[in-house]
């Protein structure tokens, strides 16, 4: 998706700015490549900057309840202090590197529903202009691919993705969000728990895997939430049977949820809390996913079999639709 912008700052005549991303697939922590076109107006131009900004929409609870916003977590500065002539046709290629904990958009090819964009950003003779938008698609690492595929593997069904601005204590969070994917639990785990919620916080050495696990209380008895924290390195996704593994991280997520009452689960209570909240039991309803909805048949071939409801890329195309009107305005 591109979006070609005249430069409003400047008044008709002004440069056009038209971004466009290669079509490699891009990883977290990966590199992200493309060029920059831009076309001179009716006259010379000095581009100061030509800066690349890699945004998202993410969730946010407050007082108020929950909103939606768009956050931008990286940007790189990827060219400029060059004159552009009238009417001149100049590409800027460039070559980034994605932040390890990027949200992962899509699995097999189908979208989780998570909304990522590259919005560029020209700035000439003291004026900036965000004049293109362009949407990101991620692809996950192949240890969190493996990991996904073992959850299906055993039973479990996706049912949405969102992003929660806020952190994970005790982790090494280090982007102002972090992604939830949630999980539909196979019959052998759901009388233990409604859902599961799976974060991935991915690092050059690594990767911390949060699992936590919900139970929506009843008439006798109160729901809470348990969270527990795994590490395991980039480099072990062909080399372990993550079947077994996971199957035994979730045995212990049961086991240390059935053990305590208390919201945090076995943890300390400030030791997996959302920065600035405290676990009541209550996780926010989906949002960016809300359409996602699939059965216990499986993560990896319930996305791959085309379970993603189609309203998730109608809700991709209103926010870079949201965004431009935005700018316009």
């Amino acid at each position: 998706m591109v979006f070609k912008r005249l430069l409003g700052a400047l008044g008709v005549g002004g440069p056009t700015v038209d971004t466009v991303l290669d079509p490699a697939p891009v990883r977290p922590g990966g590199t992200l490549t493309g060029r920059v076109r831009l076309e001179g107006g009716t006259a010379g131009f000095e581009i100061e900057h030509l800066t690349l900004e890699l945004v998202a929409r993410v969730e946010a609870e407050h007082e108020g309840g929950e909103s939606e916003g768009v956050v931008a977590f990286d940007r790189f500065t990827v060219g400029g202090g060059f004159r552009l002539a009238e009417g001149e046709e100049r590409e800027v290629p460039f070559s980034v590197t994605v932040p390890w904990e990027t949200p992962v958009t899509e699995l097999h090819g189908q979208s989780l529903g998570v909304v990522l964009g590259v919005r560029t950003e020209l700035s000439v003779a003291g004026a900036k202009d965000k004049g293109d938008l362009d949407r990101l698609d991620v692809v996950p690492l192949p240890v969190q691919e493996a990991i996904l595929e073992a959850f299906g593997g055993l039973g479990f069904g996706f049912r949405s993705a969102d992003l929660e601005y806020g952190r994970i204590g005790g982790t090494g969070q280090r982007l102002p969000f972090f992604q939830e994917i949630e999980l539909v639990p196979p019959s052998a785990y759901a009388q233990q728990v409604d859902e599961i919620e799976l974060t991935f916080l991915a690092n050059p050495g690594g990767m911390e895997v949060v699992l936590e696990a919900d139970k929506r209380g009843g008439p006798f008895s109160p729901g809470h939430d348990a969270l527990t924290r795994f590490t395991v390195s980039n480099e072990e996704a062909g080399q372990r049977d993550w079947p077994t593994v996971v199957d035994g991280w979730m045995r212990q997520l049961v086991e240390h949820r059935a053990s305590y009452a208390s919201p945090m689960g076995h943890a300390s209570p400030a030791a997996f809390a959302h920065d600035g909240q405290q676990h009541d039991g209550h996780r926010p309803g989906p949002g960016t996913g809300t359409a996602v909805a699939a059965g216990a048949a499986g993560l990896a071939v319930g996305v791959a079999g085309g379970l993603v409801a189609g309203e998730v890329v109608d809700e991709v195309g209103d926010f870079f639709e949201g965004e431009e009107e935005e700018e316009e305005g």
